[in-house]
């Protein structure tokens, strides 16, 4: 796809590497716009010289990263211009290591604009990194979602080895790779409990192997957990397809920026139960657009409670999916992330 310039000449549109979440919306919004883009993820790179190969063989002339120490640290230094978007460990976590805390605040010298996804997240950043006052903005993730009609929840309970009819079932899932992070284990032996009460209730952890001596981990655990069942990456129409079937989306994270997951289950109006942690908590309102809980046990006791009371489950769902169409508009992020970008045309102009 061409573009065309001034006095009518044609010109190949700008190449951007990014890497995104697991739906890739990033890349869309920007080949809309007319760029070339080349996702790369940041732990395929060993060093930054890599970068620098990769600059030259591709003829890049911006870049856009994910994670402002994993991705952001490969790109000091190659003189093009760079985006960051925050993804919510580098804030929450690597920010408490001083090495890693001082080359993020070096990325942020350097980045020509950063992205947080919440208001919250921009105050952190700002607090650690007041030099970066003025060029960090907020976006929130814009949510579509596409189920797959063709679909079929009874065989994906017999693949996940739930031989029960659907219709006495409540499936709980927990979307999220497989990495320490998320904390896929965290309500397996609560959950197991209840189900060892309630023969009806299982636990249904979906998600791609991102550590695989964790995952091994995990898959040994749920293995001896009565009620928990393990299903590996499924395709997104699949996975949205999931979601609308069962009966709620968990979420067990120790550190969130912003989870799609979270937000794809109220735009699939399916209730919401989430770790009490601040990503979580800046989009999930406890009792309004989802339920919070701050330990395993309280995770069943609101779990109990969501089955036994239908009348909060519509009202959650009904709020959930207000709030999602409201503030989570794929346009508007689709919008900015476009004016961004011309940002850093403008800079390789001058």
């Amino acid at each position: 796809m061409a573009c065309r310039g001034h006095g009518d000449a044609e010109c190949m549109p700008r190449r951007v590497p990014c890497r995104w979440k697991a739906g890739l919306e990033l890349r869309d919004h920007l080949e809309a716009a007319g760029h070339v883009c080349i996702l790369k993820d940041a732990s395929d790179l060993e060093n930054s010289s890599e970068i620098a190969k990769l600059i030259e063989a591709e003829s890049l002339e911006a870049a856009l990263a994910l994670h402002l120490y994993r991705g952001g640290r490969l790109l000091r230094g190659h003189g093009i211009p760079f985006g960051i978007i925050f993804g919510g460990t580098d804030l929450n976590e690597d920010v408490n290591h001083g090495e890693k805390k001082e080359v993020m605040g070096k990325v942020l010298e350097e980045a020509r604009f950063a992205v947080a996804f919440t208001e919250s997240m921009k105050e952190m950043a700002q607090t650690q990194w007041p030099h970066a006052r003025g060029k960090i903005y907020v976006q929130s993730q814009g949510i579509v979602t596409g189920p797959n009609s063709a679909f079929n929840w009874n065989t994906f309970l017999r693949q996940s080895g739930i031989n029960q009819s659907a219709d006495n079932l409540h499936i709980f899932l927990l979307v999220c790779g497989l990495r320490q992070v998320k904390d896929p284990l965290y309500l397996v032996d609560a959950f197991s409990e209840w189900h060892r009460e309630e023969p009806n209730v299982y636990m249904v952890i979906v998600g791609p192997e991102v550590d695989p001596v964790f995952t091994r981990e995990v898959g040994a655990r749920v293995k001896r957990a009565a009620g928990v069942r393990l299903i590996r990456e499924m395709p997104q129409g699949d996975l949205h397809a999931a979601l609308k079937n069962c009966f709620a989306v968990v979420n067990s994270s120790v550190s969130e920026g912003m989870s799609a997951a979270i937000l794809e289950a109220m735009d699939l109006e399916v209730p919401v139960l989430a770790r009490n942690i601040p990503g979580n908590a800046a989009v999930v309102k406890h009792e309004v657009t989802g339920l919070l809980f701050s330990d395993p046990q309280e995770f069943v006791q609101l779990a109990k409670r969501l089955v036994s009371d239908p009348a909060l489950e519509r009202e959650i769902v009904a709020n959930g999916r207000e709030y999602v169409r409201a503030r989570h508009s794929w346009q508007a992020e689709r919008c900015t992330y476009q004016n961004l970008i011309r940002t850093l045309e403008g800079s390789i102009q001058d």
